[in-house]
């Protein structure tokens, strides 16, 4: 089963139909044990993250016995593969500077906004740009990160929106340039994540969504 995170962003449904082009029928849930029994969890999204995360963190499940956790614990806490994509991959990093906010930290990098230098290019980038395998610690790691990227050249293109980055760190897979190089992709353990839409890149975008479901 895929599970696909319902909270309070946007997208979501874009993702479920990507996913029944492959030939998948997705869930979309908030439910902990669907989310913990899903063979694939994907965490995607378009919103704004100190929002985001206030969501998550108000969004709590009381047990018989007695305890509690919000969603953010569950998302935390998943040993699955799990996918992050826009925002969701925003979520997953330390702290945003979108909303000053501390985010579920995963994989630990900030998320800053774009500042370029160059007047010509615009905030936020929209639409299609290049990206490229990027040889991280991660990455390199008995080759796991590249899992995501398999079959995918260097220089294809694929759908962008969004104001925040994650600079190149430990973790990055794939880069993209935008008056700098930033994260396009991430990798840490079970969880992977884009900052582009899969969804909305054609044909790049269904072999990367294939390859996390089938290869990851």
């Amino acid at each position: 089963m895929i599970a696909i995170v319902k909270y309070n962003a946007g997208n979501i449904y874009s993702v479920y139909c990507a996913c029944r082009r492959l030939g998948y029928e997705p869930v979309i849930t908030d439910d902990p044990e669907q989310l913990r029994a899903a063979d694939h969890v994907i965490f995607p999204g378009v919103g704004e993250a100190r929002a985001a995360m206030e969501y998550l963190h108000a969004k709590t499940y009381t047990y018989a016995n007695g305890t509690s956790e919000s969603l953010a614990d569950i998302i935390r806490s998943l040993r699955q593969p799990v996918l992050g994509i826009c925002i969701g991959m925003q979520l997953m990093c330390k702290h945003s500077e979108e909303g000053d906010v501390d985010c579920l930290g995963v994989f630990d990098a900030p998320v800053e906004r774009f500042r370029p230098t160059d007047n010509t290019l615009k905030v936020p980038q929209m639409g299609w740009n290049e990206i490229a395998a990027f040889n991280s610690e991660s990455a390199t790691a008995a080759g796991v990160g590249n899992r995501l990227l398999e079959g995918i050249a260097d220089g294809s293109y694929v759908y962008y929106v969004h104001s925040y980055r994650v600079p190149v760190c430990a973790n990055t897979i794939a880069t993209t340039e935008y008056g700098e190089q930033y994260s396009a992709a991430l990798h840490k353990d079970n969880f992977w994540a884009t900052q582009f839409h899969p969804e909305k890149s054609g044909s790049v975008g269904e072999r990367i969504l294939k390859n996390f479901i089938e290869n990851c």
